[in-house]
């Protein structure tokens, strides 16, 4: 069947109905995200067995027939790299997802590889070939060309038989409990995200004190209640460095505040000045026992050198289980578990590289080595994992 673009909200209630008979569907979407405060949604594309269809949301009054059934727990959903697509149903449908499949991560479930990007893994999987993608396009802009709509549905149009093959390799290898768990942590994250602490991961914050850390937090508060009220990205009204240098100036006055390079340019942080000396002052008057606790700097160092020991025997450990190490622990979960390991095993939440499947993978491999109990060295140097670990004698 030839590809379709509905932009009639009957048309598009008909697919939903046939979605939901259907019971399995891919999803994919076409965004914009570099002039507002959420990404502006501008194409949806499906693909069942029987169809492979693109929607316009910007000739339809409603959506709210597809988030349902994104929401339900009836309908499959099979996407390919599908944070930006949750995000949009958490945001929109203000629920999550409940059957969904990311063959992104169930990819990095059965190789090496992750993340492997859409040619890529059609090409691994199914060994199908795709050429063409519209990456500079402006989806916003109307109309929208017949060979835009094609290269937009490309991106479902093989989604469902990947799963099918993937699957049966999970179920083979006795993963498929793996990637069920790793699809809910991917959901459960950016569920999260509107209520964890975001401003820790500013670039630069953790060479502030504690007291500098309440400023911080207090001005990323305010950048994005201001992005939002005014629909830009949160870096256009206060760029990251910016704010770092503000929270370690705390200026308290208009001439001090503009005194930092850029942020006299023009008018428009002029005018928000007054607001920015207020999410300052908000933090620097908060009482001790509220500042945010720092990361102390030895403590630092130590999951620096030890996350590094850590990364080559768990590099060793997922070519020996053929599962994707960027998958099973990053640099920063392996930082947390030596932090945890050896500072906060008491009292500390336990780290997610040593839970569920993941534990599975890791074993003891990695505490054993923290604690002395192991040592490793370079076995066969031919190997896909050489490293070779020894009891001490």
């Amino acid at each position: 069947m030839s590809d379709e673009l509905i932009v009639k909200q009957e048309d598009f209630a008909e697919l939903c109905d046939h979605i939901r008979q259907s019971g399995l569907v891919a999803f994919d979407t076409e965004f914009v995200s570099e002039y507002t405060f959420r990404p502006q949604l501008c194409l949806l594309q499906f693909a069942t067995a029987d169809r492979q269809v693109a929607v316009d949301p910007f000739e339809l009054e409603d959506l709210t027939p597809w988030w349902d059934l994104m929401t339900d727990e009836k309908t499959t959903i099979v996407v390919h790299g599908g944070r930006e697509e949750v995000r949009f149903c958490v945001n929109l449908a203000g629920k999550r997802p409940q059957k969904l499949i990311d063959v992104q991560i169930a990819q990095g479930l059965i190789g090496l590889s992750f993340p492997l990007g859409h040619t890529a893994l059609l090409s691994r999987v199914l060994g199908v070939e795709v050429y063409g993608k519209e990456t500079r396009t402006d989806w916003r802009r109307r109309p929208l060309s017949d060979k835009q709509v094609h290269y937009a549905i490309e991106d479902v149009r093989h989604l469902l038989d990947v799963w099918r093959t993937q699957q049966a390799t999970l179920e083979k290898r006795g993963r498929s409990s793996w990637a069920v768990a790793e699809f809910e942590r991917m959901i459960d994250e950016i569920d999260a995200e509107r209520t964890r602490e975001n401003w820790r991961r500013l670039s630069g914050v953790n060479s502030l004190r504690s007291r500098d850390l309440a400023v911080a937090r207090e001005l990323y508060e305010w950048r994005s209640n201001e992005a939002e009220k005014r629909d830009r990205p949160a870096r256009k009204i206060l760029r990251d460095d910016l704010l770092i240098d503000v929270a370690k100036r705390q200026p308290q006055t208009v001439n001090d505040l503009l005194a930092t390079r850029d942020m006299n340019r023009g008018p428009f942080y002029r005018d928000m000045a007054p607001s920015i000396l207020e999410a300052i002052a908000r933090g620097r008057n908060l009482p001790k026992v509220e500042w945010p606790k720092q990361i102390r700097k030895e403590k630092e160092r130590d999951e620096q050198i030890l996350g590094k020991l850590l990364s080559i025997a768990l590099a060793n450990r997922c070519a020996e289980q053929d599962v994707s190490m960027q998958l099973v622990g990053t640099t920063s979960d392996l930082k947390q578990l030596v932090r945890w390991h050896v500072y906060d095993k008491e009292n500390g939440t336990v780290p997610r590289i040593a839970q569920g499947w993941r534990a599975e993978v890791c074993g003891d491999l990695l505490t054993d080595l923290l604690d002395g109990k192991i040592t490793m060295r370079v076995g066969d140097l031919q190997s896909n994992h050489p490293i070779v670990f020894d009891e001490p004698e």
